[in-house]
């Protein structure tokens, strides 16, 4: 395991790469919501490394170990600037050691998820796309918030966003909140159990804190629209009872994508390590890429 940075808009990213043997593929690693490669990312990373692969994570900028641009504040996300992180995250993968650039895998979890496949559309040097429990359309997920949540806390959410957007406008810094929070505290993720989830992955650069406003940011993201477009092998894996990430909506985008599917009865989190499902997951996602990119991994791996 070795650190090391790149750029992405002038900002200095942190990386971490999981080294596997000389001309294996690259696996890289996409976030979610807030979330940091000390934040669940590892095990994932050492799971495709022990697999013969090698892995990529990073952190967005302003986020983690990444800086952030002059001016402006850390824990902000920006979905446009998180895409472009990831492209550049691509583009470093391919420049290590040992990697075979014409095989590059993009893997994303939930916000990251969806990411990887708005990136892998608009790039010719993607050979397959995982995405679990991905957010690929944020109207649905806004739809399906408002059966968890009561019309009070989405409207009071709603509120602190704008509250946020205009702080910034103004040139002052935003309003932050929670990115975790029990039921009925103030936070992005309030559902019952999600902080706890949250807080077990969670590693030490890793915040819980974010801008407010990223609630008006996550119901313009739409790339399950790019998956149509998707030209590479691509597995999908959903948690039939994700209160977060809606599956109906996942469900048309890996149809309109021509994906491989793949059902766990669990929850948002339960794919992260510690869970029931990790260990399948790792081990679906292994055998894909065995049959898809050509990677020569062994039968059998850690998770």
């Amino acid at each position: 395991m070795t650190t090391f940075d790149f750029t992405s808009a002038g900002v200095r990213c942190a990386a971490t790469h999981f080294e596997g043997p000389d001309g294996a593929p690259v696996v890289v690693l996409a976030h979610g919501l807030a979330g940091t490669q000390d934040a669940g990312m590892f095990p994932f990373a050492q799971a495709f490394a022990a697999a013969g692969l090698h892995a990529v994570t990073f952190d967005y900028r302003g986020f983690g170990a990444s800086d952030v641009a002059s001016g402006a504040s850390r824990q902000v996300v920006s979905l446009a600037g998180q895409v472009a992180d990831l492209h550049a995250a691509v583009d470093a993968a391919k420049r290590l050691p040992g990697v075979d650039p014409t095989r590059v895998v993009l893997w994303g979890v939930s916000l990251g998820g969806g990411h990887v496949v708005s990136v892998a559309a608009e790039r010719t040097d993607v050979a397959a796309v995982v995405s679990v429990v991905p957010m690929v359309d944020g109207l649905a997920a806004a739809q399906l918030a408002m059966r968890h949540h009561s019309a009070g806390q989405l409207l009071a959410s709603t509120g602190r966003g704008l509250a946020s957007a205009v702080r910034r406008k103004a040139g002052r810094g935003p309003a932050m909140m929670p990115v975790v929070a029990r039921p009925g505290e103030a936070g992005a993720l309030t559902l019952s159990g999600a902080y706890e989830d949250y807080l077990a992955i969670a590693g030490p650069t890793w915040r819980n804190e974010i801008a407010a406003d990223v609630v008006l940011e996550l119901g313009t993201r739409a790339p399950a629209k790019a998956a149509a477009g998707l030209e590479v092998p691509w597995l999908v894996q959903v948690a039939d009872f994700d209160r977060s990430a809606p599956p109906h909506a996942t469900m048309k985008a890996a149809f309109a994508g021509r994906a491989e599917v793949r059902h766990y009865p669990g929850d948002h989190f339960d794919l992260f390590a510690g869970k029931p499902f990790h260990e399948p997951a790792v081990e679906h996602a292994v055998h894909f890429l065995r049959r898809r990119v050509g990677a020569a991994v062994p039968e059998v791996v850690g998770g």
